[in-house]
């Protein structure tokens, strides 16, 4: 769970499907032995793919937050310039919520796995979370 650091950077392959490059910054916050708050601030990259990756293109801008669910994927490579090896640890996305419901270009609906929530109740919200015709009771 973290915010967008850029906006989501969309492309398609040559057979259609769409890939979306985004980075997110988790910040993780603790105290110390002393008492005295600490934070620390991590930066992920993430690919996704297909209509998740359209969604996400469509609706989020840097700094909207959005959680996030995948496997971890590391990338090597030889350096071009040092000719040392080098390594990347990025997440491969594979459902994702957003977390807020600002509406920028559209209704912040989401599809691929996605789901909105929190922000402002919906009439659903508004008799406690569930729909009229939904007989979980919890």
């Amino acid at each position: 769970m973290g915010n967008l650091t850029r906006d989501p950077e969309v492309r398609y392959t040559s057979s259609g499907t769409a890939i979306a490059k985004l980075g997110i910054a988790v910040n993780r916050y603790w105290r110390n032995q002393e008492g005295q708050q600490q934070e620390e601030t991590t930066f992920v990259d993430v690919d996704a793919f297909g209509k998740q990756a359209e969604t996400i293109g469509q609706y989020l801008k840097k700094g909207r937050p959005i959680m996030v669910e995948g496997r971890l994927k590391l990338d090597q490579w030889d350096d071009k310039q040092t000719g040392q090896k080098r390594s990347k640890l990025g997440v491969t996305l594979e459902n994702f919520q957003f977390l807020d419901s600002r509406s920028e270009g559209g209704d912040g609906g989401g599809s691929g796995g996605a789901q909105s929530s929190g922000g402002s109740p919906s009439s659903a919200q508004a008799g406690g979370g569930f729909a009229e015709d939904d007989d979980v009771p919890f």
